[in-house]
């Protein structure tokens, strides 16, 4: 029997969704958004709570979560890949990057 794993991903622009579950790598998993249904195969393990890339992104392009920018993209990230603190600079609350 197929297991079927829940995510989740808001808004047509975002290029992450999140895994409503742990998700082993390898796996394909279906994201349905707007009435559209990606298919995604992740490269690695994904954890509860966690982002995965739906569409490539490139260094220094916006992350997009909830259609809200949640950062930028440290390096290229690949379809399937885990965006988080190793690839993705957040760009909220940081007060070293305030401009005058």
């Amino acid at each position: 029997m197929e297991t079927i794993y829940s995510t989740v991903m808001m808004k047509p622009v975002d290029n992450v969704a999140v895994a409503l579950t742990n998700i082993p790598g390898g796996t394909v998993v279906t994201v349905n958004c707007g009435g559209n249904t990606i298919a995604v195969e992740l490269k690695e393990n994904i954890e509860f709570g966690h982002k995965f890339a739906v569409a490539p992104i490139s260094s220094g392009q916006d992350i997009l979560k909830y259609g809200e920018v949640i950062g930028v993209a440290v390096k290229d990230i690949a379809v399937g890949e885990h965006v988080h603190v190793h690839n993705l600079e957040g760009k909220r609350g940081r007060g070293d990057r305030i401009v005058s």
